[in-house]
């Protein structure tokens, strides 16, 4: 079987939720949000911390249940896929997320677990599984401690802030502090010995995210 056709497309799933957004968010809260992921892909140009052939920092976060997850027991395990995401409130995060769950079986038989951290709180982590049927471990990052050490961390702009208020959306309901600082987006895998085997974050534009299917091709090579 190809296992190519079960594999879905972000770039598709974006067109489509970005249709949908038009539906239900005013043109001018749009135009803020569309101004602020350029003026990101123009603010942050060298995203990752740590890249192919480095050894990954260990670490140990809570999941959303409240236990302890410590990256290099996991890897005794097997490889760690980790992502970065924002947060629940974020449909981009939503979006990739859903598509990693559906190649999560396939991660998987290759050997590799999968697992998304943010900076929110574990109850927004237990938020988040649950509404996308998560079934792979995602951790609360407070701080952004660990994801400074992986990827670029930066304070969310007054104007989307604003936005996102005038939509009913606390931004920092989700958050243990009131910092309103947030990961890029970015994707690593790490192989059992520790060491960065893939490393990607497209650009600092949110809207843009790592395919489903580069994951698996890396973890076939």
């Amino acid at each position: 079987m190809n296992t190519h056709k079960t594999i879905p497309s972000y770039q598709e799933g974006l067109k489509d939720l970005e249709n949908n957004l038009t539906k239900v968010i005013p043109e001018e809260v749009l135009t803020i949000f569309r101004n602020d992921a350029e003026q990101l892909k123009k603010a942050h140009k060298d995203i990752l911390k740590i890249n192919t052939g480095d050894k990954a920092p260990n670490f140990s976060l809570l999941n959303a249940i409240g236990e302890t997850i410590t990256l290099y027991k996991l890897l005794q395990k097997g490889k760690v896929i980790l992502t970065f995401y924002r947060g629940t409130w974020c449909p981009y995060c939503n979006l990739q997320l859903q598509q990693y769950q559906q190649i999560l079986e396939e991660s998987n038989s290759l050997g590799a677990n999968l697992v998304a951290i943010s900076p929110q709180t574990p109850d927004e982590s237990l938020t988040i599984k649950e509404k996308n049927e998560l079934k792979f471990e995602v951790l609360s990052d407070n701080g952004n401690i660990v994801a400074k050490q992986f990827t670029t961390v930066f304070k969310n702009a007054d104007a989307p802030l604003r936005a996102m208020t005038s939509l009913g959306i606390d931004f920092n309901a989700h958050y243990p502090d009131d910092s309103q600082e947030l990961p890029v987006p970015a994707v690593f895998i790490i192989e059992k010995n520790g060491m960065v085997s893939f490393a990607k974050a497209i650009d600092g534009d949110y809207r843009n995210r790592v395919e489903a299917v580069e994951i698996v091709n890396a973890l076939k090579q």
